[in-house]
């Protein structure tokens, strides 16, 4: 745009945010919904600093924050990069901020905890919760003598179950006066439903400020939209990352949250190439699978080598940095990456292994890849941070003989062996440790058998058959979930801008709720 010119994407942007600051200043509730590229990051910096500004000091004096709740750490330390860590404001995942008030209310706690699901069976040969201090920290449920380690899904449902009681309604009021939500289409429905009916419909407790787009729920258990009388809807009627073929391509999908194109003269395109015409038999399930009508695996393959040939002709630089390739199918994705086995265990659940629930997965994933790249690095302390709390530590000469032969004889097994062989392996190694959790579901399938039997738990069958894998799909899954591919699902795209896009739909993919559209800058 010319100098001195408004684009209609900055007076679109500019009307929301004129509205979001009138809601912060006469304490009026709000939901901003934030369409692809609208610019929803920007807006919740501008609340925040906005409040920073205007009420900082008096938090601060009145010993109280601001209440940013988002859906992960990342999310969280770049919230709290972007305001310079101001002490105004507190930015938690949605299980750190609850315990954050939880913590204090240990009776209320310990009076609880045993009703939880799994909990009574878990207390019973200890006699019950006793005195235990209730704690929380990775999620991995235990009972010592002084304490009681709570899951991340107890977290949740102690805080509904305490929104009951007006005196911890009064506490997390008065301590967080002000409630932003970050990705608010995606967080826990029950917990969300739990805050409209304990403060909204009550015209009681903090102002509460929802940023996102249910069009971009990811989750099955986020709540989508959140509608009620007493939020004040901001439509953000802008997009900054794209450009105008784009904008009109999304306007044309969702009419009822029109976009304003930031520059009209910018370059771009959106194309489509499908594969009607193609005269093969084409895929059916019972029950009608997602991929029904899907053309076959070798054929998607060979139409997917095609397309990548004729755009990398074109000119599309296919790097990391440059090109996302947008897949909106699992098992085509971990076909083309390289772990094919790990998606179908988990049937039509994706959460448990792409959220890292399964306790195996995360523990392989988030502390097991860590420590052997710094093992590799030479970066010691690194290796021993990534394994956690609670590994026996280098004192003496043989300890470290001992680690560096077990974690070279690691670094080669999960070349050449299963995930079945590498926990093994670490279970049997004295200096070593599995967490809780691990440990909990191997003595459970060691319990049932090394053979299926009629009736087993469905967590049992999914670890029997993820110990069968071969760890090297460990790698390339971790790889893939971190971001180090030009691959990604709906998952990893949100927020990030790339030159080229290119997006993969089967034809029986029915769960396309959003354009989750990175930056298509040059090209579509």
């Amino acid at each position: 745009m010319a100098d001195g010119v408004e684009s209609p994407a900055d007076a679109a942007g500019r009307v929301a945010l004129e509205r979001m600051f009138a809601c912060l200043d006469e304490a009026r509730s709000f939901r901003l919904e934030a369409g692809a590229g609208a610019g929803k990051t920007y807006s919740l910096d501008k609340a925040l600093r906005r409040l920073i500004d205007h009420r900082g000091s008096e938090l601060l004096r009145q010993r109280q924050q601001v209440g940013c709740i988002t859906y992960t750490n990342v999310a969280k330390d770049e919230i709290l990069s972007r305001i310079g860590a101001h002490p105004a404001v507190r930015s938690e995942t949605v299980h750190g901020f609850c315990w954050s008030i939880l913590q204090d209310f240990q009776a209320t706690l310990r009076a609880l905890v045993p009703g939880l699901p799994g909990w009574a069976e878990r207390l019973e040969p200890t006699g019950g919760i006793g005195a235990r201090r209730v704690h929380y920290e990775l999620g991995f449920p235990s009972v010592g003598d002084e304490q009681v380690t709570i899951r991340h899904e107890d977290v949740l449902a102690l805080m509904i179950q305490v929104m009951a009681f007006p005196k911890f309604r009064a506490v997390l009021t008065a301590r967080y006066p002000v409630l932003l939500i970050d990705e608010y289409q995606d967080t826990d429905a029950a917990f969300v439903d739990a805050l409209k009916a304990w403060f909204l419909d009550r015209g009681e407790g903090p102002l509460i400020g929802l940023f996102g787009d249910h069009w971009q729920k990811i989750y099955g258990d986020g709540c989508g939209s959140v509608e009620h009388d007493a939020l004040e809807v901001i439509d953000k009627n802008a997009n900054f990352r794209s450009v105008a073929p784009i904008v009109q391509m999304l306007n044309r999908m969702r009419p009822d949250l029109p976009q304003m194109v930031s520059d009209p003269d910018a370059p771009g395109e959106a194309r489509v190439f499908h594969t009607n015409d193609w005269p093969g038999v084409r895929r059916t399930g019972q029950g009608g699978g997602h991929w029904t009508g899907d053309t076959s695996a070798d054929a998607a393959r060979a139409y997917f080598g095609h397309i990548k040939r004729r755009l990398g002709g074109e000119g599309w630089d296919f790097s990391v940095g440059k090109t996302k390739i947008l897949m909106l199918s699992h098992s085509v994705l971990a076909r083309e990456q390289g772990y094919a086995s790990i998606p179908p265990i988990y049937g039509q659940f994706n959460e448990p292994w792409l959220k890292k629930d399964d306790p195996h997965i995360k523990f392989l994933t988030d502390q097991l890849e860590p420590a052997c790249a710094a093992f590799e690095a030479r970066r010691y302390g690194e290796m021993f941070e990534s394994f956690g709390a609670g590994m026996p530590r280098i004192r003496k000469h043989v300890d470290k003989v001992a680690w560096a032969d077990t974690m070279e004889t690691l670094i080669a097994l999960r070349l050449s062996g299963s995930i079945g062989e590498v926990i093994d392996f670490l279970a049997a190694q004295p200096h070593m440790r599995l967490p809780e959790a691990v440990e909990e579901r191997e003595r459970r399938l060691a319990e049932t058998g090394p053979e299926p039997v009629e009736g087993e738990s469905r967590r049992v069958t999914q670890l029997r058959k993820l110990r069968a894998v071969s760890y090297s799909e460990v790698i390339v899954l971790d790889q893939f979930i971190d971001g180090h591919t030009p691959f990604a699902t709906k998952h990893g795209v949100k927020g990030a801008e790339f030159e080229n896009v290119l997006v993969v739909v089967g034809r029986g993919w029915n769960k396309v709720s959003a354009p989750r559209t990175p930056s298509l800058h040059s090209r579509g």
